[in-house]
């Protein structure tokens, strides 16, 4: 298996006109599914996936490729960013042309992936951008402006938007945690193609390798950050693509880090902002609040937030639809999600911290490797919520979901005992003897909330929370 692995990894590096030539197949794919809808008139309510393009390129963002991007982050680790991706190739090919300045200390803040993500998912549901071609070409067209124009000013034939500011970066690098794959550092062979002082050893002939995700090669440790290329294979003869075990990073190299960063993007991201997102248009208190709003406004005699005025790329405005968004509905749905997350987040935070004190003397290194055995459970929530739309344009095309939960459950559970078996093995390697078994008791409540949760969401469990507001 290794030797197929290795063979693989050996393969791309080889063959990387080709894997150019199919970037260029995606990248022109994603602008005319991306562009051309937004040019048409929107389609009529009768309008199908097969017979209408905006439906089609709806179907195929938002039903297929992001969810199935994120699935392949746990399977395959980032080789979508490193073969697929059309934001880095054409931010790669931008920076082989452009300024070659060098990358900004503002750039490299390490709160960007979080800020990026929030962001454009609150951004996104403002603007209906799951729903609207104009509000999918405002939203990923110009996240692929904007990584055009980052290619272009900073760094030479690199993806410095890729590292530091794309919008998911931050997501595919706690996601591609868990992947089975990925590119392995023998460091004491890097240390034998340099040679030694005496000359007993000859220093082998390196080729120079362009890591085009800036990636440290002689000191990578985990999955994260890697795009899966292959261009590395084999060098100094010291990197190869290798199997291991899936729980293998968050076990044994998360407790190495101790970037905050990381751990708000899955408490108060994936499993906050995220959550928030998926779940307000579903949400009696949502509804609960517009109307308790809506009433206070009314009695003090101001009206314009009541307006639905706003232009569509600022909030959803389609009234030949009758889908425009009021002043008031989106400044309730940013104070929704906004406060989802900071319910949810803050839950979350305080039982994996009880749960890290429990298992021993408190550290922040301790509680953010933790943290990270939450990621099986913030990936499969997000996938659920996303491919949500998917199930939404099947059943329109009248097909069958009879299915779908059992698919749903099976991909909760399954998320649920990874979760579960994760921080299981890292307390066992702090060795917290018989602690173990109470630290797992918060653990537990945390992943049985999130469980509830979707439950909710999915009408699995009746519950009527609306009647908490006036």
């Amino acid at each position: 298996m290794q030797k197929v692995l290795q063979g693989a990894g050996i393969w791309l590096r080889d063959h990387g006109p080709l894997v150019r030539k199919l970037q260029w197949v995606v990248v022109f794919v994603y602008l005319g599914l991306l562009v051309i809808p937004a040019l048409m008139p929107l389609p009529p309510d009768s309008a199908r996936i097969l017979d209408n393009l905006t439906i089609f390129a709806q179907f195929v963002f938002w039903g297929i490729w992001w969810p199935f991007v994120l699935l392949s982050m746990v399977l395959f680790g980032r080789l979508w960013c490193g073969v697929l991706c059309p934001e880095g190739a054409l931010s790669e090919w931008a920076a082989e042309r452009g300024r070659g300045w060098a990358i900004p200390r503002w750039m490299r803040w390490k709160g960007w992936p979080f800020v990026a993500f929030a962001c454009t998912t609150v951004f996104g549901q403002l603007v209906s951008v799951y729903q609207y071609p104009k509000a999918a070409l405002l939203v990923l067209g110009g996240s692929t402006v904007a990584a055009v124009i980052v290619g272009f000013l900073y760094t030479r034939s690199k993806r410095a938007w890729c590292r530091h500011l794309c919008p998911v970066n931050g997501v595919f690098a706690l996601l591609s945690k868990l992947a089975p794959f990925h590119y392995r550092v023998d460091e004491a062979a890097w240390k034998a193609s340099l040679g030694d002082a005496s000359g007993s050893r000859k220093v082998i002939p390196v080729v120079a390798v362009n890591c085009a995700p800036l990636m440290p090669l002689r000191h990578m440790e985990g999955a994260g950050g890697c795009h899966m290329c292959g261009r590395c294979s084999e060098h100094r003869g010291a990197i190869a693509l290798a199997g291991r075990a899936p729980n293998h990073e968050i076990v044994e190299v998360a407790g190495h880090e101790t970037d905050p960063w990381q751990s708000l993007l899955i408490l108060f991201g994936l499993l906050g902002i995220a959550l928030g997102a998926f779940h307000w248009t579903v949400s009696d208190i949502f509804i609960a609040m517009k109307q308790g709003m809506a009433d206070w406004l009314v009695e003090r005699d101001i009206l314009w937030p009541l307006d639905d005025n706003a232009p569509w790329w600022l909030l959803t405005h389609y009234p030949e639809h009758n889908d425009s968004f009021t002043w008031l509905d989106g400044g309730v749905l940013i104070a929704f999600i906004l406060g989802f997350a900071v319910i949810s987040g803050s839950a979350l935070t305080v039982l994996m911290a009880v749960a890290t004190r429990l298992a021993g003397p408190w550290s922040r290194a301790r509680f953010h490797h933790l943290v990270q055995s939450l990621i099986p459970m913030a990936g499969s929530s997000v996938f659920l919520g996303l491919s949500s739309l998917t199930v939404t344009l099947i059943k329109a095309e009248g097909l069958s979901t009879a299915w779908v939960s059992v698919i749903r459950e099976g991909m909760l559970a399954g998320a649920t005992l990874w979760s579960f078996t994760l921080a299981f093995k890292i307390f066992g390697k702090w060795q917290c003897g018989w602690r173990r078994v109470i630290a797992l008791l918060p653990v537990s409540v945390a992943l049985l909330l999130l469980v509830g949760f979707w439950s909710v969401q999915f009408g699995w469990l009746e519950l009527d929370l609306g009647g908490l507001l006036p």
